[in-house]
């Protein structure tokens, strides 16, 4: 069959390739398709030629806009690493009001603090703050040790019943446990205590019950919690007066509490993280409830 056939239909050159019966056009590929695949051709060698492109052993060709992602990369971080440089030295030698006072440095404390306090602290005080089960809330203005900034400071670095030397330490007595009491002091003290948080258990009935709980009171908690029950920072005593529990506040868990007593515990971060990292979590920490002024 010769070349010059052609297609009775379509006009088009045949290309003399023949199956069974089916001819093939020698249709020509269309200028778009060869416009593309020379545009990016050229495109390709005109990368080849202007950046790095080709390995060479140990090396690479660099192009003659000599372009260094990885130069680049390390300038941006040694840029970075500078800046941080100077901000932390910054925040280290300033002290808490002086730090606060600068919108700039503030807003470097709530983007780095909030990563320290997810690396951290989250696992036991929950991403929020706002604690959980055992562990306590960090957004309200209710504090064990103390809620301004230079004693958040103190306790993120020395922890609380820790191995650091200079540890807060704080244990509620296993007052039943260690038969520091009978098991009905120990519910009339619970009894009490609840009243303090739940006006509305004080009725008739329970009158009795609570009065003679205050005075077990009285006689083995107030040193810790005061008289008023209000707590004390200075020994890490919580305020019984309020609704806010770290163990729960219900009644059988009071009695829990009081029978087998607490020993709560916070790591020590001195070792862990640097001086401006401790002062940027503090302010972190105080920010989430503004703490104590």
């Amino acid at each position: 069959m010769s070349v010059e056939e052609r297609d009775p239909v379509s006009g088009e050159r045949l290309t003399g390739h023949d199956w069974n019966g089916i001819k093939e056009l020698d249709t020509p590929i269309p200028r778009g398709v060869l416009l593309f695949l020379i545009v990016t051709h050229i495109i390709a060698f005109a990368l080849w030629v202007l950046t790095p492109a080709w390995p060479l052993g140990k090396s690479y060709t660099p192009g003659i806009l000599g372009i260094d992602q990885k130069k680049a990369v390390e300038e941006q971080l040694a840029a970075s690493a500078a800046d941080k440089a100077t901000w932390t030295k910054k925040i280290e030698v300033s002290d808490f009001p002086t730090i606060q006072a600068d919108e700039r440095m503030m807003l470097i404390v709530r983007s780095t603090g909030h990563q320290l306090f997810g690396d951290n602290c989250a696992a036991c005080h929950g991403s929020d703050g706002k604690g959980r089960a055992n562990y306590p809330d960090l957004t309200d203005d209710d504090w064990l040790w103390g809620g301004d900034v230079q004693r958040i400071a103190e306790t993120v670095s020395v922890g609380v019943n820790s191995a650091n030397a200079g540890s807060r330490i704080a244990e509620m007595p296993r007052f039943g446990v260690d038969q520091m009491l009978p098991r009905e002091d120990v519910e009339k003290a619970a009894n009490f205590v609840f009243s303090l948080s739940n006006p509305q258990f004080s009725q008739p009935a329970n009158v009795e019950t609570i009065a003679a709980g205050r005075e077990v009171f009285l006689a083995n908690c107030a040193t810790c919690h005061g008289e008023d029950a209000r707590g004390k920072q200075d020994v890490g005593a919580p305020n019984l007066t309020d609704e806010r529990w770290i163990y729960g506040g219900d009644l059988e868990t009071i009695i829990t509490t009081i029978h087998g007593g607490r020993r709560g515990h916070m790591p020590t971060w001195d070792q862990r993280l640097t001086r401006a990292e401790i002062k940027i979590l503090a302010l972190f920490v105080h920010s989430l409830g503004e703490g104590d002024s």
